[in-house]
């Protein structure tokens, strides 16, 4: 074991061991004032990066599952793996080819260090392929150059230059039959000074002498993230203007996430004018990964940018990736989580809440609601879940699940002694309540309630005392005995209401009423809520749900009186 002989300060004073990463001179960026309008090329290395982080790499089956699935969602270009490194990763690309499973549309993408062997072991695995992107490295950073290699920039540059040189060569030797492209990463390019990495590049460039139409991809990586994500856009914006092979290559980034900026750094690259972005699904890699693509590609369909990626199967995409890569999708990952379209607060649920209501008033085809930038089916996931109940939840939450998951438009002045009821719950159990239990409290506290008084039939007809009056006859049950009573009012309530009081259930007076049907087609059935309010002003809510409407009103005011007198015995 080597020793380590450098000295570590105390924990309040460590910062002093790192230095700040220097800003870009660059005075006149203009990439502030961009915004992304059109996707950029993705290519994905989940096959290549992805899973050499794996603590178990990927079988030949998991691979071909996790290559099938990348097709499925879009990618046009795919790092397929590292041949000359392992007998498993050339004989994987070999399997692509020879059982012919790439699209013609498709590109494969490799990965070699600029070593003439594994060149020439690189350019052999390809052999048969339609089309191939042949993608050399070598690392150009100061601290790389100074510490792991101790070479000066010629002699890096010169490593660049050849490895194109030898890649040109045993790709004319080997691959006569393919459409070969070129791709060339200044590994670590975030540490290399901004001069040398142009000078580097123009150099490959030049060496690979793309043909008329073509280009070589620059690939301009955060292989560590070192700095703010605004440093990483100017050094993109000043490579690009100071690059004077500009017209004939595709510029790339490469961004991984150790500074958690990772997606925030290659929107910004983008904005300065990185035209393709390499990254993986949920952001698998090294260490804390690579960019998030489909975090990436979601952010942008939310400013109304079409991804051209196909991510509307979300729950299916993140099976396969974890049957893949062993590896889980956090419960709170941007779009992708469990938990991302739930909201468990009272505010936010009621804003929610409100959200749909409004969406459904308004026909709008604009996705606005509160607390959601995304609408969940645009994804494949149901709303079920975007707002579930615990201690936290509030009136808002409830309503929404009754009325999202069973159908219930209740009264936005019934709300808050729902919220209440649904609360009492989550604090005596202490545990989440799921809709199944919220109906249940529901229809148990306030549906047809028929004790003591009980309905039985009743027949309604026009009065004789006019047009506009109407006649009610019913068979009641007040604790057991049942009796018939009549009434005429202006309407079925009224009448009702006015027949009750002839048999001395008078002590209430009428404050609301609303109604809707309970479903749809020809076996909807009606619902009701009438409020009333006793003698001392106390308030009660009463639901009623029957075919008929008037049935469902007489059924929710006796609900409503039912309640009174339970409240009046405790």
């Amino acid at each position: 074991m080597v020793k380590q002989t450098y000295s570590v300060m105390g924990m309040k004073n460590s910062h002093k061991r790192y230095r700040a990463f220097p800003p870009v001179a660059l005075k006149d960026r203009t990439w502030p004032d961009k915004a992304i309008s059109a996707a950029p090329r993705w290519c994905s290395v989940d096959l290549r990066d992805g899973n050499q982080a794996l603590v178990t790499p990927m079988t030949l089956e998991q691979k071909l599952k996790m290559f099938q699935l990348l097709i499925d969602v879009g990618f046009k270009e795919i790092e397929v793996g590292f041949p000359s490194a392992a007998a498993v990763e050339f004989d994987f690309v070999r399997h692509l080819i020879e059982n012919k499973l790439i699209p013609d549309d498709v590109t494969i993408q490799v990965l070699t260090q600029a070593r003439e062997h594994l060149i020439e072991a690189t350019c052999k695995s390809l052999v048969g392929a339609k089309r191939a992107l042949i993608h050399v490295y070598n690392s150009t950073s100061e601290l790389q150059r100074r510490v792991v290699f101790r070479m000066d920039r010629d002699e890096v540059r010169g490593i660049a230059v050849q490895g194109t040189r030898w890649a040109k060569e045993y790709a004319k030797k080997y691959l006569n039959d393919t459409e070969v492209r070129y791709e060339y990463s200044p590994e670590s390019f975030m540490g290399t000074e901004l001069d040398f990495a142009v000078e580097v590049c123009d150099a490959v460039v030049a060496e690979w002498d793309p043909k008329k139409g073509e280009k070589v991809i620059i690939n301009l990586p955060t292989t560590v993230e070192s700095a703010t994500p605004n440093i990483f856009a100017d050094q993109i914006e000043w490579f690009v203007r100071n690059f004077k092979s500009r017209d004939k290559a595709v510029i790339s980034v490469h961004c991984h996430n150790d500074r958690g900026t990772g997606v925030a750094s290659t929107e910004l690259a983008v904005m300065a004018g990185a035209e393709r972005v390499e990254g993986t699904l949920f952001g698998n890699g090294e260490r804390t990964g690579n960019v998030d693509i489909v975090t990436l590609a979601l952010n942008m369909q939310t400013q109304g940018v079409d991804s051209e990626l196909d991510l509307g199967d979300i729950d299916r995409i993140i099976e396969t990736y974890q049957d893949c890569t062993g590896m889980t999708v956090h419960p709170r990952h941007p779009y992708a989580g469990e938990l991302v379209f739930t909201a468990f607060s009272g505010s936010h649920q009621d804003a929610i809440n409100k959200g749909f209501q409004a969406m459904e008033t308004s026909k709008s085809e604009s996705w606005e609601v509160p607390y959601i930038p995304i609408d969940p089916k645009d994804v494949g996931r149901s709303y079920e879940a975007v707002v579930r109940i615990n201690s936290q939840s509030g009136k808002g939450g409830v309503a929404h699940i009754l009325r999202s998951e069973f159908g219930y438009n209740t009264p936005k002045a019934m709300h808050p002694e729902l919220g209440k009821m649904i609360q009492k719950i989550s604090d005596t159990t202490g545990k989440e309540v799921l809709p199944a239990t919220i109906n249940e409290a529901f229809a148990k506290e306030y549906i047809n309630i028929e004790a003591p008084i009980a309905l039985g039939d009743f027949h309604i007809q026009d009065s004789s005392k006019g047009k506009n009056a109407t006649a009610i006859t019913a068979s009641i049950s007040i604790g057991g005995k049942e009796q018939e009573i009549s009434g005429e009012g202006n309407g079925p309530i009224d009448a009702f209401s006015k027949a009750l009081k002839g048999a001395d259930v008078n002590d209430y007076t009428f404050l609301s009423y609303e109604e809707h049907a309970l479903g749809s087609g020809e076996d909807a059935k009606a619902v009701t809520y009438i409020e009333i309010a006793d003698k001392s002003g106390a308030k009660f809510w009463g639901v009623g749900i029957d075919p008929n409407i008037v049935g469902a009103s007489l059924r929710a005011l006796l609900s409503a009186l039912n309640r009174r007198r339970a409240a009046v015995r405790q």
